[in-house]
């Protein structure tokens, strides 16, 4: 019988660091997909892989540049702070405030990556404390000493000096328990390990929760970090998500003296947001987009909800994988050869599901004869040849969608109270939900834009073309189909341009027939005079305003500037800013917009949830017991919360627990012929106690709370 199996319970003890012999160490758990074979080999999730990989690496790099100025300078704050520190005795502590914004997810992973910068350079030992870790003084001093002295405790891997001073010390670890885990022993670590000038380390700790933790512990901790600053090169981190007044209320002047203080800002979550969204989802070079709902609902749980760019970021991938399990006609959202090479292997049931996109049928409409109608119905082959030139046409319509934005956004995102918006993602919502030039924001941009001065509007029509040359060459030339519409585009620039040189060269004399038209007013101005009444006068004066609004311009520049406008307004706004219902067919293979789905799952509804389980409890157990005929059913086989709840339905605002335990009763004893003088005979215990526990599982979640004014009644909460 093995020495260490007992038949009571008990601890055995190895001396001298031994372990149990024949002891086998635990195998690598191996990673293996939750999905099976039959989906990770169809060609769509090979798709949704690809894409999601592009835009995960796209974003990862994005993000690391956002930051990573500031990760620079506080690494720089942590080097110089750490030098020399043995030698002060003022008992200083260095400390370094991070205003992360309140985007908890997101500022964690800013710490992680401080982390491993500071391992990887050997730079200092990294300690992160969470509030929930620190209730109490001791538990926070022995959380820092343990995670501080334990490495791999501290977030990061170990460098390869490291690794040496770990063959060193790794007795001591063995013996090392949480009640060992002092400033002593710290220091003692510390001495044998790291004081020397070469193998000198700062001691971060890292508070990311700042505003979370107690008050006092929270100073005390401070207070002990500064005491033994002299000795240990401690260096201290808060994670602030509000502002520095929070650090200033919760430190008081004994405890804040104690500290030399320097902030570091981060990047607000905001301009984070929309600096992802401009280069990486709103880039030409992914063929998947959102629709204008979808981008607008995500944008607005992040404004309103939490300040998440992560939860951003998880949801746009939520979207992805909605719109390529949508089957194998999906995986056409990719590069145009890419694209080409999977229509050969499209089944019927592919082709089906394209027939049934919405924006085929207007397609098929438009064709004027009768047999190619037919073969693209019924023939595949026939469809699968016209799929090419569909599917190019839809890609340079969303190349050509983002260039024309670009000119719009500069046009229109400086203008007075910006009524369109003055963010890119503002307009493309805009531009998408429904005709641009029928919004009444569009046509007071456009008055505005009238009433510029001409070195004004020169200006900017001119920065404007500077600003999509430049978007094309970049973003746009590198494509598969960039060619062809940076072809196109700059057709409508080199326009544009040349009717800007007419505005540069029109003057602000008057023309002949706009001269005439200048003097009409004054020749019938005299007919003013022979009204009759008031209503009269109102009349004509309204008359003559209408008038002076249909004459044409009266100076050349006016004209100049009216047909700039026009040119814009016609060849780009109204031809490439189209909304979604007027895009080519098949757009729906490379654009998301099932919102209601994203709504459903992403913004949780736990009071339906509740009632639905508690209601019908068939709808997530699946089993035969629970089946109902009608959802206001009730049955003796149901789980005792559900029956207490579906009967605390049926009361008003105070329920009588005595009616309520005998309605209960008859339920779970409904098969039984009750008569009077069974319902007069005492409550079966084991009845009694499971009607108790489900009325307190109830109020444990929030449906009812006992009265009390009246001992013997509950009052319910939820109507």
């Amino acid at each position: 019988m093995d020495p260490t199996i007992s038949v009571s319970k008990g601890c055995f003890v190895y001396k001298n660091n031994a372990t149990r012999a024949g002891k086998k160490t635990p195998a690598k758990r191996k990673h293996s997909s939750v999905l099976g074979q039959e989906i990770t080999a169809q060609p769509f999730y090979s798709a949704y892989s690809e894409c999601w990989q592009k835009l995960e690496s796209h974003i990862a790099q994005l993000q690391h540049q956002s930051y990573s100025r500031t990760l620079e300078h506080l690494i720089e704050y942590v080097k110089k702070e750490s030098v020399g520190i043995g030698d002060k005795d003022d008992e200083i502590l260095p400390t370094a405030a991070l205003l992360t914004g309140i985007n908890q997810p997101d500022h964690l992973n800013q710490f992680e990556t401080l982390t491993r910068r500071l391992h990887s350079e050997n730079a200092a030992r990294v300690c992160v404390l969470q509030s929930r870790d620190c209730s109490t003084l001791k538990a926070a001093v022995e959380a820092m000493v343990y995670n501080l002295i334990e490495a791999q405790s501290a977030g990061g891997a170990l460098s390869a000096e490291e690794l040496d001073c770990d063959e060193e010390i790794e007795r001591d670890r063995k013996r090392l328990r949480r009640t060992q885990c002092t400033m002593k022993q710290l220091k003692a670590w510390y001495l044998n390990n790291f004081d020397t000038s070469q193998n000198r380390r700062a001691l971060v700790i890292i508070l990311p929760d700042f505003e979370c933790f107690n008050t006092a512990v929270l100073q005390d901790f401070i207070l002990i970090l500064s005491a033994h600053s002299s000795s240990l090169p401690f260096v201290l981190v808060l994670g602030v998500a509000t502002a520095m007044s929070a650090v200033h209320s919760t430190l008081p002047y004994h405890v804040s003296s104690k500290i030399k203080l320097r902030v570091f800002q981060t990047q607000p979550a905001p301009a984070g947001l929309n600096e992802m969204l401009d280069k990486v989802l709103l880039s030409p070079q992914y063929t998947f987009h959102l629709s204008g709902k979808a981008f607008k609902f995500l944008t607005y749980i992040f404004l309103y909800y939490d300040f998440s760019i992560q939860g951003f970021i998880q949801g746009f991938k939520y979207c992805l994988m909605e719109h390529y399990f949508g089957g194998n006609a999906y995986a056409l959202c990719t590069d145009y050869s890419q694209a080409l090479t999977r229509i050969k292997s499209l089944t019927h049931d592919d082709m089906e599901t394209i027939r049934r996109l919405p924006s085929f049928r207007p397609y098929v409409e438009g064709i004027n004869d009768c047999k190619r109608i037919i073969a693209v119905l019924t023939d595949d082959d026939y469809l699968k040849k016209k799929l090419p030139q569909l599917l190019r046409d839809c890609m340079l319509h969303f190349m050509l969608f983002r260039c024309s934005l670009e000119f719009f956004t500069e046009l229109v995102h400086d203008l007075p109270r910006c009524p369109l918006g003055k963010l890119r993602r503002e307009l493309y919502v805009n531009c998408l939900n429904k005709p641009i030039t029928q919004q009444t924001e569009y046509k007071e941009c456009w008055q505005m834009l009238g009433f510029l001065s001409k070195y004004e509007f020169v200006t900017k029509i001119s920065k404007c073309i500077a600003c999509t040359e430049q978007f094309i060459s970049n973003d746009i030339e590198p494509l598969e189909l960039g060619d062809a519409c940076a072809s196109s585009m700059r057709n409508q620039l080199k326009e544009i341009q040349q009717l800007l040189t007419n505005v540069v060269m029109a003057t602000m004399e008057t023309s002949g027939p706009a001269a005439t038209a200048a003097t009409a007013p004054l020749a019938g101005s005299t007919d003013l005079t022979h009204v009759a009444s008031r209503h009269e006068l109102k009349a004509q004066l309204l008359q003559r305003s209408k008038q002076d609004k249909e004459q044409q311009p009266t100076t050349e520049y006016a004209k100049a500037l009216q047909l700039i406008l026009q040119h814009i307004e016609t060849h780009l706004v109204m031809k490439y800013l189209r909304p979604l219902q007027n895009a080519p067919p098949l757009h729906e293979l490379y654009i998301f917009s099932d919102i209601s789905t994203v709504r459903r799952n992403i913004i949780g509804a736990p009071r339906a949830a509740l009632h639905t389980a508690l209601n019908n409890p068939h709808f997530y157990m699946q089993c035969k017991c629970c089946e109902l005929q009608d959802q206001s059913q009730l049955v003796s086989t149901l789980p005792d919360l559900s029956v207490v709840y579906k009967l605390h339905l049926e009361c008003g605002r105070m329920i009588n627990l005595f009616d309520w335990l005998q309605a209960f009763r008859s339920v779970l004893r409904a098969s039984e012929d009750l008569n009077e003088d069974t319902q007069q005979e005492q409550i079966d215990p084991q009845i009694q106690a499971r009607f108790t526990r489900a009325v307190a599982e109830l109020q444990f979640l929030g449906y009812i709370k006992m009265s009390k004014r009246k001992t013997d009644h509950a009052t319910r909460l939820t109507w």
